[in-house]
């Protein structure tokens, strides 16, 4: 994991937010490397699981759930300002369908079990642009290859960021992933937001220095 993990020091409802909240809502990994079903995460039974990797402030997560009522969410994001932003916002009615881990997603891509979420969620990770750090990017052959093996067939991983070259990276990478396959027809397909989609703070920052933003749809295609 690289990157900043605190910025400026929080307010104070956002340390309250961290104290009261967290403790409840964070997902403990299994110390034994156990498989995890992230459907036992939570104590009503939810249709599906959906995971988004570095969350941010958690526009996009929070907006999901109110959205889909019958659905569980992880949210992974090792910034805290933003673990803290997510729980001072949330709507207390959300809260049991959210599992929170304050970290590095990789460690839980490596726990769970095999086909067991329908949708992974990766939005604007830091591109790295400079190419001595490229093997920073979250998006990776380890990486892909497990989020495709978390997939159920059918689930979607939707990939966006306002920054070409990791774009064209992510794509040459998920093509070599036999799990995945790239849904996009036609030119829309990347350049619009797909449906349910729920705006970011880092997209609007992009848009609003006139930056395009695209979005990438691949969908599980792997034989259980």
């Amino acid at each position: 994991m690289y990157g900043r993990r605190r910025g400026r020091a929080l307010r104070p409802g956002r340390i309250a937010a961290i104290a009261e909240r967290l403790p409840d809502y964070a997902l403990p990994l299994p110390p034994d490397g156990t498989p995890l079903d992230p459907g036992s995460l939570f104590a009503a039974a939810v249709a599906d699981v959906w995971l988004e990797i570095g969350f941010g402030s958690g526009e996009h997560l929070l907006g999901r759930a109110a959205m889909h009522p019958e659905v569980g969410f992880i949210g992974c994001e090792p910034w805290i300002d933003g673990v803290a932003a997510l729980l001072a916002k949330a709507d207390p009615e959300l809260l049991p369908r959210l599992r929170v881990l304050p970290g590095d997603a990789r460690p839980l891509l490596g726990t769970l079990r095999n086909s067991s979420l329908g949708r992974v969620f990766v939005l604007f990770s830091d591109p790295w642009p400079k190419r001595r750090h490229h093997r920073r990017r979250l998006i990776g052959p380890e990486t892909l290859h497990h989020i495709a093996r978390v997939l159920r067939p059918g689930g979607e991983l939707l990939f966006a960021s306002d920054h070409c070259d990791y774009l064209r990276w992510t794509l040459a990478l998920a093509d070599e992933e036999p799990g995945l396959a790239w849904c996009a027809r036609r030119p829309h397909d990347w350049r619009q937001p797909p449906d349910g989609w729920v705006p970011t703070r880092y997209q609007r920052k992009a848009e609003a220095r006139g930056i395009d933003c695209h979005y990438l749809r691949f969908e599980c295609r792997k034989e259980l």
